[in-house]
């Protein structure tokens, strides 16, 4: 969390409104979608590529690779939705539960990833997932030494 506080400009305003969630809720899943949504902006790309945020039914049939989550209330938790080709492939998922999921069915269906999310994705692969860590690209390696150090 502290180095995604280090970014200055447009993206720590973005990434302190991303913080603020955990006012909201504490939990573990709530910290580690936050730290998910801080990555993506901490890597310069754009949050919506990525997430969509939406309340009650609405149109999904344009959309190719999106996580679709619904606003947590007191009594009831968030939940997000994996979206593939328009389609709703998986359901009820906690955010970081969505993203890992995600990439298993990128990885299954043998997908490309979205250009404008291509350094999000490569640190889920390289970083987190440790695949094919050896030939990371210049911005996931600095990333990858910021978080050892």
């Amino acid at each position: 969390m502290s180095l995604l506080s280090s970014r200055g400009g447009a993206a720590k305003m973005r990434i302190r409104r991303i913080q603020n969630m955990l006012l909201e809720d504490d939990s573990v899943e709530r910290r580690r979608e936050v730290a998910i949504r801080g990555l993506v902006v901490y890597l310069r790309e754009k949050e919506e590529d990525l997430f969509k945020e939406q309340d009650g039914g609405g149109d999904i049939t344009n959309e190719v690779m999106k996580i679709v989550t619904r606003g947590a209330t007191t009594s009831d938790p968030a939940s997000a939705r994996i979206i593939l080709e328009g389609t709703e492939v998986l359901a009820d998922l906690d955010v970081p539960r969505a993203c890992a999921l995600l990439m298993g069915l990128i990885y299954a269906l043998n997908l490309s990833y979205p250009k404008e999310l291509k350094n999000t994705f490569e640190v889920f692969q390289k970083i987190f997932l440790e695949l094919d860590d050896l030939k990371a690209s210049p911005k996931v390696m600095s990333l990858k030494s910021k978080l050892l150090y």
